[in-house]
């Protein structure tokens, strides 16, 4: 008899990309959840440590979300930015209250992809400039443009560009000539690097986008204080800062509601982008920028999708349940109890090199006996957590990073209970 998820892969591989990719020998359809667990169409019961990528902020199935959306389905799904729309209204005031930049604007597209598409509009129509900056092993999103800054090449399968993009060091340490660095010598190296490649360019760069910790990158987590002196030497140039706070946001790293606030900036980033944990689920992101910024556009403009009513009330509901139960706070908590569990496996599980990230956001990047990237040991661990019931993502330039990102909402128990879960599968393999 065919299984419920073997009859719904073969249905998958016959109408959608052969790029799409899918998770696990055997991929698993997730029916549905309820707080940090979720369950498969067959029934089986998994502690998710992932989160649809870092997208579940608070909890999964939060009934505060699921009645804010309820409600506003009942009243009027879609109008467009062509009208008023009170939820959208309340949830850029929310926004713009914790934003940490000086007279805010907010708007509202679908995803983190548009968000990051709409700021480079912003920097470069404000710059009058097609030169961007961008960090080495960055991810940005999908789209052309997006993917023209995205300095991974597991996920930019084209080198054509609406932009001429100049990449820097940032974060990314193992496997280039930096990583023997300190935090204060990697920070100087940065900084040179970056005066050099200003120095080859036209004088009149737009913008450095930069994601404060690299997400797909595999969760490289720069030196505190890299990015404040990165925009000394972008202020001197009128270089407008973009902080890609798609995954960092919304005080997932713990110690920070937004991860650009970890490098002590003299001034905040110019344009901040924002989607996943404010809808908890529901496709949402933004943008917000200083007023001259974002209102530096010479065109007319709409969203016909982007802070819809249904979406907009969702992610307000969201926001509030996170700041009310304090779930930054709770981050940096469980976190540091789930990332010190992990942290013994270094010295004991040989393929395990660092363990890195703030908070629940942490990545533990895997390797072979001479150094090389282990994607293959990766594969293998996702694989082990699956079996023992554990949802994590994998990434890094190579394949050979675990992606560990929780709900925030993660209790102290539970964290237990997945970090003993994840040593397993690393030993297991370790033994292998």
């Amino acid at each position: 008899m065919t299984s419920t998820h073997t009859d719904l892969t073969k249905r998958h591989r016959a109408v959608l990309p052969d790029w799409l990719a899918l998770y696990y020998d055997e991929p698993i359809d997730i029916e549905r959840g309820e707080g940090r667990h979720v369950w498969d169409a067959e029934g089986n019961r998994y502690l998710d440590f992932f989160g649809g990528i870092l997208t579940t902020m608070t909890a999964h199935a939060l009934p505060e979300v699921t009645a804010a959306v309820t409600e506003q389905a009942g009243k009027v799904l879609h109008t467009s930015t062509l009208y008023l729309n009170r939820p959208m209204i309340e949830l850029a005031e929310r926004v713009a209250e914790l934003a940490a930049i000086e007279d805010p604007r907010v708007f509202f597209t679908t995803s983190g992809t548009e968000a990051n598409d709409t700021a480079l509009l912003l920097a470069t129509a404000y710059r009058g400039s097609n030169q961007v900056l961008a960090l080495r092993n960055s991810y940005h999103g999908r789209s052309f443009s997006s993917l023209a800054v995205t300095g991974n090449r597991s996920w930019s399968p084209t080198s054509l560009s609406p932009v001429q993009t100049a990449y820097v060091h940032g974060s990314r340490r193992r496997g280039t000539p930096l990583a023997h660095l300190s935090d204060e010598e990697l920070t100087a190296a940065c900084v040179a690097d970056l005066e050099d490649v200003l120095g080859q360019l036209h004088g009149n760069v737009a913008c450095l986008i930069a994601e404060p910790i690299q997400g797909v990158g595999g969760f490289t987590t720069p030196p505190d204080g890299l990015f404040a002196r990165f925009k000394e030497v972008l202020d001197r140039h009128g270089i407008l800062w973009i902080s890609d706070e798609v995954q960092t946001g919304w005080g997932r790293t713990g110690e920070h509601f937004w991860g650009w606030q970890a490098h002590d900036a003299r001034g905040a980033p110019e344009i901040v982008t924002f989607a996943k944990g404010i809808g908890n689920g529901l496709s949402i992101g933004g943008v917000i920028a200083r007023a001259d910024v974002m209102n530096s556009v010479r065109a007319n403009s709409i969203s016909t999708f982007g802070g819809s009513p249904v979406t907009a009330a969702g992610a307000l509901a969201n926001l509030d349940y996170l700041i009310a139960n304090d779930l930054q706070g709770n981050a940096a908590r469980v976190g540091a109890i789930l990332h010190e569990q992990l942290d013994s496996a270094l010295g004991r599980v040989p393929a395990v090199v660092e363990v890195r990230g703030k908070g629940l956001m942490i990545g533990v990047e895997l390797a072979h006996a001479d150094g090389s990237p282990a994607p293959e040991i990766a594969s293998e661990v996702l694989e082990g957590s699956r079996r023992r019931g554990v949802l994590i993502g994998k990434g890094g330039l190579d394949g050979n990073v675990l992606r560990i990102a929780p709900p925030l909402s993660l209790t102290e128990s539970e964290a237990r209970d997945g970090g003993r879960i994840l040593l397993a599968a690393l030993e297991e393999v370790g033994r292998r």
